[in-house]
């Protein structure tokens, strides 16, 4: 797939980046190759390939999954640099 100068200009513009109009022609170069390798990926059968989370073979840590009350709210609001009555107190902001 080929990316053209407007194409780039209408990227950039979403993107909220400012590139200059002499840098355009540049911009849809780079964009076209990173298409250019996303379709070459495709092209890879990856058929019987397990997802890995990591390079190394692991197993993420788990735990059961059992309701509870938390009972941590001391703890939680001994972190806040200001808590009343149970929660955390907030500056207003709306007048």
């Amino acid at each position: 797939m080929s990316i053209d100068k407007d194409t780039a200009r209408r990227a950039a513009h979403l993107a909220r980046i400012e590139v200059a109009e002499d840098e355009l022609e540049k911009l849809a170069g780079e964009l076209s190759g990173i298409l250019d390798f996303m379709e070459q990926l495709n092209e890879v059968d990856v058929s019987g390939v397990e997802p890995m989370t990591s390079v190394t073979p692991m197993r993420l840590k788990r735990r059961k999954d059992v309701v509870n009350d938390g009972g941590q709210q001391a703890k939680i609001l001994s972190n806040a640099p200001d808590a009343r009555e149970g929660f955390f107190a907030v500056p207003k902001v709306v007048e």
